[in-house]
């Protein structure tokens, strides 16, 4: 009787309570990712089909759905994918349901827009009036951890290239650990796999930012620990900030939604109002005006107070004017700081680089970023900042335990395969030799051992009038020998001329913060007195091209030189160097055309000589601010500066000095830069002024380069013949624009084959004394030198226009030569060729 009353009392007060405390409660949680790229698909509608009740994916792709009725369908759905249903099972109360979705390559329905203005215009507006305030860049200072992961697999495997042994081998090593496809069941071949942590810091004035790399674990097919990519693996190559008005990506410029310029550019759609980590946000959808721009489509989600970005996934379509790249997609969520800007909190990268040919492969290669313990408080001094990016010498000392401890994401279980997967690989032979293969053609050197390379391949044989066949062998030690000097030495002989030739040289690197090296070289080989190597920065494919084809008419000679020099790197981007070389100049009996007046100023009297020696120091400072550069080895590569680069030198020829012939003075000053002009392209500008004030012969003084062959040389003046102009002063202009498509991307026939346009123009004045004119006899005189027509009086022009990207790598350049037409064999036209792999 009791039991029952308290029965009675229980459920009275039950029947008082909310339903939800004793019904039944379902719980769904999964995982959406794309069907193409195994990649998570954040901010996707997750819903039961007939009540609607949903939740959206977190920036990882997961989703947790808890409701009181169960339904029998749940619909996963977003923008540019198709829409998927799923069965659920009604007898569990928990389980797990994951979708993979297929982009959908159908562009967005039409949007009636109704009489008034587009409403996402207005919150735009907002986002721009506010996008300087919210720009973490507006923070005086920052610091935070960042953890970034990266993986490289090769994807899309042709049924050709999956015949191949090497590939079979693969296959069959990764079906014996745990196979691996992408979620479209076609396998993957992970080839890269890398993780770090980092602390990243950055200073608003003057404007600096650092990366000091704690931590890494990197395992890859053909990469090493102090590789070049093993540089890039942390979170600042993977930062992009779309309050700017351009995003660099892939070496292109992408305008960003929040540019100034937004409605040139983009059609927005105002979609929806959700709650995002109970923020009210506008969902707003975009697309490019015209598919071919470099302009992003996706989503973006505006946070209601601020206006600032919440969240961002957008990509960019493989209509786009960009080679080989059939999607690049980027994710980023965002929270606010202490004081006000939003910072990112998380990112994530897919770039999906298509299959070149029908029977190769396809390369996927995903990255992610998380940056936590933000901190605004912290503040460093300027010095603090003067190496952009620092890698702790312990980085490569770490375990599992500690990864386990200290990753912001745990792995997934392939994530883990892939690690195993990739040792395993990297140890077959097949394998191996792919490897060497593509590093010999990309450094020119193949490595016997680990502590020597044979190269460069590039000069190994060449043809021409004087040495009949040569023939060159050369090796260069590396960084697994030593990590504080280089040795590399070459030998080379001329069937014709039986002659051997030689050179050798040692770096020694002092210290690597600063970045300081001495050095000493020898060399005795043939030269041409109109390709100076040694003065102008010229490709290697053109200086090896030079032992080639008819020699003579660029004047050759034998060099004996020795050479010693010291460089240091004050502080960040200016490098100072020394060098002193004597220079022994041989002419080879009737080739060499040279010879000039032992004393110039009683030339009737004066003996007349063919070969000389000079001794000389020079002084260079060279600056470019921020300039960044990466350790390869024992070799410095340096990454693009956006600042102008200044480079100074001082020649001063020492007479008497190891029997020098001369005392002269040469000045020299160089301006370069690459500017960016967002949708104009971009365009590379160099100003050079060259100045001698002494008496010496023509070939110490500066012979500008001609060009004779069917290839077109950047560094040369592609319509001049070899030694036509010689100066001893002289200021030369160039400048080359490459608009990217610009214009012919709005032309209908011809904007499918995505063609390049630029354009280009080279100006050249310069003068050339009467004394060091007089210093040559009649007979020696070079073929066109000047003397009625001197560059002071006309400046010397040519331009240049042309298309580029044709097949992808084929330029064409159509050259006009403006002025001194008027001398013997001069080209007023012609059209020449190069080529060029750009993205």
């Amino acid at each position: 009787m009791k039991n029952s009353f308290f029965l009675v009392i229980l459920f009275s007060l039950l029947g008082l309570l909310p339903s939800s405390i004793y019904a039944q409660t379902y719980t769904i949680t999964g995982k959406i990712t794309d069907a193409e790229t195994g990649e998570a698909v954040p901010f996707a509608n997750v819903y039961l089909q007939k009540s609607m009740v949903g939740i959206t994916t977190d920036f990882d792709g997961y989703f947790t759905i808890k409701t009181n009725t169960l339904e029998d369908s749940l619909v996963a759905s977003y923008i540019g994918y198709i829409k998927k249903v799923k069965i659920l099972d009604l007898t569990k109360t928990e389980q797990n349901v994951d979708f993979q979705l297929l982009p959908d390559n159908a562009a967005l329905d039409e949007v009636e827009i109704v009489a008034g203005e587009n409403p996402a215009w207005d919150i735009m507006r907002q986002v721009l009036a506010n996008k300087n305030k919210n720009d973490k860049r507006n923070l005086a200072y920052y610091e935070y951890e960042s953890y970034s992961k990266t993986e490289v697999d090769i994807d899309n495997v042709s049924e050709k290239f999956g015949d191949r042994k090497a590939v079979q081998k693969v296959m069959q090593t990764i079906d014996s650990i745990g196979k691996m496809t992408g979620d479209d069941g076609k396998p993957l071949i992970p080839i890269f796999m890398a993780e770090s942590i980092s602390k990243m810091y950055y200073n608003q004035n003057p404007e600096k930012l650092k990366e000091e790399i704690l931590k890494r674990k990197i395992t890859g097919v053909g990469v090493e620990d102090d590789g070049v990519v093993a540089q890039i693996i942390g979170s600042s190559f993977q930062d992009y900030n779309f309050y700017k008005n351009w995003i660099r990506l892939a070496d292109k410029d992408f305008v960003s939604p929040a540019a100034d310029g937004w409605k040139l550019y983009y059609e927005y759609y105002l979609i929806d109002s959700v709650y995002m980590d109970d923020r009210l946000c506008y969902q707003i959808e975009i697309e490019p005006k015209n598919e071919l721009t470099l302009a992003f489509k996706g989503t973006i989600w505006i946070d209601k107070e601020t206006f600032a970005f919440k969240q961002i996934d957008l990509s960019i379509d493989r209509k786009a004017n960009i080679n080989f790249i059939e999607k690049i997609k980027i994710q980023q969520e965002f929270s606010p700081t202490d004081k006000g800007p939003w910072v990112n909190t998380k990112n994530r990268i897919l770039i999906d680089i298509g299959e070149l040919s029908k029977n190769s492969a396809g390369v996927l290669a995903k990255f992610y970023v998380s940056n936590t313990n933000i901190n605004t408080d912290s503040q460093h001094e300027a010095r603090f900042f003067e190496e952009r990016l620092i890698i702790a010498e312990d980085a490569n000392e770490n375990n599992e335990t500690f990864w386990q401890q200290n990753r912001h994401d745990p792995l997934t279980t392939s994530e883990l395969q892939t690690y195993a997967m990739i040792d395993t690989i990297k140890n077959i032979p097949a394998i191996k030799s792919y490897i060497e293969i593509i590093d010999l053609i990309a450094s020119g050197y193949k490595n016997i051992g680990k502590y020597i390379e044979f190269g460069n391949y590039l000069y190994t044989y060449a043809y021409n009038n004087v040495e009949g066949h040569r023939i060159r062998l050369g090796f260069r030690t590396t960084s697994m020998l030593s990590k504080y000097f280089t040795f590399n030495a070459y030998g080379a002989y001329g069937t014709q001329d039986q002659r051997w030739k030689y050179g050798a040289g040692l770096k020694i690197i002092l210290q690597r913060r600063p970045w300081t090296e001495i050095g000493i070289q020898r060399r005795e080989d043939i030269a041409q007195i109109a390709i100076n190597e040694f003065d102008v920065d010229l490709p290697i494919i053109f200086l090896s091209a030079m032992y080639f084809n008819k020699v003579q008419e660029r004047q050759p000679y034998i060099r004996k030189e020795n050479l010693f020099y010291i460089q240091r790197e004050v502080f960040r981007g200016f490098t100072q160097k020394i060098e002193f070389r004597n220079h022994i100049f041989e002419t080879i009996d009737t080739l060499t055309k040279f010879a000039y007046y032992q004393n110039p100023k009683n030339i009737i009297d004066s003996p007349i000589r063919t070969d000389f020696i000079n001794t000389e120091i020079e002084f260079e400072a060279r600056y470019a601010r921020r300039e960044t550069y990466l350790q390869n080895g024992n070799e410095r590569i340096l990454l693009e500066s956006k600042s102008p680069i200044f480079t100074f030198r001082y020649t001063l020829g020492l007479p008497d000095v190891f029997g020098s012939n001369f005392s002269y003075h040469k000045f020299y000053l160089n301006i370069t830069q690459k500017i960016r002009l967002g949708n104009w392209g971009t365009g590379v500008y160099s100003i050079t002024g060259n100045h001698t004030p002494s008496q010496i012969p023509y070939p110490l003084l500066y012979i500008h380069l001609g060009n004779q062959n069917f290839f077109y040389n950047r560094a040369s003046f592609n319509q001049m013949r070899y030694i036509e102009f010689v100066s001893d002063s002289y200021i030369h202009l160039s400048y080359e624009h490459n608009f990217n498509g610009l214009f012919l991307n709005k032309i209908p026939l011809l904007k499918k084959l995505k063609w390049r346009e630029f354009i280009g123009v080279d100006a050249l004045m310069g003068s050339l004394r009467q004394e060091n004119i007089d210093y040559i006899p009649l007979a020696a005189r070079p073929n066109g030198l000047i003397f009625g027509n001197r560059l002071s009086e006309i400046p010397y022009v040519e331009m240049q226009y042309g298309v580029e990207n044709i097949f992808k790598f084929l330029r064409v350049h159509f050259i006009h030569r403006l002025t001194h037409l008027d001398l013997p064999n001069a080209l007023p036209f012609s059209v020449r060729v190069s080529a060029r792999i750009r993205l």
